[in-house]
């Protein structure tokens, strides 16, 4: 499929709707107005034969307003607990919303455990296919009330991008309080300038975004050039678009050139290579040649011991390890055949030569390169 914009939409049968904390609460407490224009603009999607799955924050700001709270606490068990209140709170606002419409919900709580495990990561994607199935739609958002900082997702324009990933979704729209991605923060300079559309993500899309940070939720505009990143590499395009203005979603479906959109790379990925480069937390880096860059990036090759010239951290069989060139360039993760003691002991020699220095050989390979993927 060319990078036609307006043919993404028509096309689009698979949907993931983010929405921030900011377009979702004022005052501390939800925007209830806001809440039911973003469901009559899904339903009326679902209504034109599409699936939308919502990811949807706003639980802290909901449980800081019932708490009575006038700031996010700094304790952690405390902001679980305001997590856990307020959730429920949001989840009666959406039932609410599409119950105008006929329409049913169901609420998901994720970690990051849930989608780096290959096997809890397939029972996800089973439910929702299911919910889906049964015209339910799936409200995701991170589980913050058992969450703790080995097991979570970081934000939710991250959890939006691998639930996207997941679903083998056709577009990623992210909604959020200002109308895409700026030169400069919009609030702060009256001469920032929006970009309609980034082609490729690089440093200086990064360095736009790095200035533009968040208010109530966790992500700023960095945090969605990221997820941005993510999906566009797998073949998904996706747009930043301001949840506030009146039918947004619509507009964007009907072709309007809305926000900033992220022309997604031709190819896409298939679902395994998803999961290893987006779901994993790489558990060591190794450094690699560049023969064996070449070899890797430009040939589709497997990663052989001979292209390795160093091993960082320790990590057993089938972790993920990310591997970079001798500029310190990622350039991608794969599952290792080899620990890292052993790939220290056999670096740099031949594939043959590996049983004599091991005393065995289960594979020629470190990576292979179907348990290869590609960050660059």
């Amino acid at each position: 499929m060319k990078n036609d914009r307006k043919m993404h939409f028509e096309l689009a049968k698979r949907v993931v709707v983010k929405v921030g904390s900011n377009v979702l609460t004022e005052d501390h407490g939800l925007n209830l107005k806001a809440i039911r224009a973003i469901t009559r603009q899904i339903c009326k999607l679902i209504d034109e034969g599409r699936e939308v799955i919502l990811v949807s924050s706003g639980a802290m700001a909901s449980g800081m307003k019932k708490v009575g709270l006038p700031r996010r606490p700094d304790e952690i068990p405390k902001r679980q607990a305001i997590a856990a209140v307020g959730q429920a709170g949001l989840m009666i606002a959406y039932e609410k919303a599409f119950e105008r419409y006929h329409k049913k919900v169901a609420q998901i709580l994720l970690t990051h455990e849930d989608l780096s495990n290959r096997k809890r990561y397939l029972n996800a994607r089973n439910t929702i296919y299911t919910l889906l199935s049964w015209q339910v739609i799936p409200i995701i958002n991170e589980n913050d009330t058992v969450a703790v900082e080995e097991i979570k997702l970081g934000d939710n324009d991250n959890l939006a991008a691998m639930i996207t990933l997941l679903m083998d979704a056709d577009v990623l729209i992210n909604l959020t309080d200002i109308n895409g991605l700026y030169t400069k923060d919009p609030r702060k300079n009256t001469d920032a300038k929006l970009i309609p559309m980034v082609n490729t993500i690089g440093k200086s899309t990064e360095k736009y975004a790095s200035d533009i940070p968040g208010a109530l939720g966790t992500g700023g505009m960095l945090s969605k050039i990221k997820a941005a990143k993510k999906v566009t590499l797998a073949g998904i395009p996706m747009v930043i678009a301001n949840g506030l203005h009146p039918n947004i979603l619509t507009k964007v479906f009907s072709g309007k050139k809305q926000g900033t959109y992220f022309v997604p790379k031709t190819q896409r990925l298939n679902s395994r290579k998803c999961w290893i480069a987006f779901s994993l937390k790489p558990q060591g880096t190794i450094t690699i040649d560049d023969g064996a860059a070449n070899a890797i990036l430009r040939k589709g090759k497997s990663l052989l011991p001979s292209g390795i010239v160093s091993v960082e951290e320790d990590f057993g069989i089938g972790a993920p390890v990310e591997f970079k060139s001798l500029n310190d360039d990622i350039l991608g993760i794969g599952l290792v055949n080899y620990s890292a003691a052993e790939i220290r002991q056999i670096k740099g020699v031949k594939s043959n030569q590996i049983k004599s220095i091991l005393g065995h050989k289960s594979y020629d390979e470190i990576i292979h390169r179907d348990n290869l993927a590609l960050l660059d």
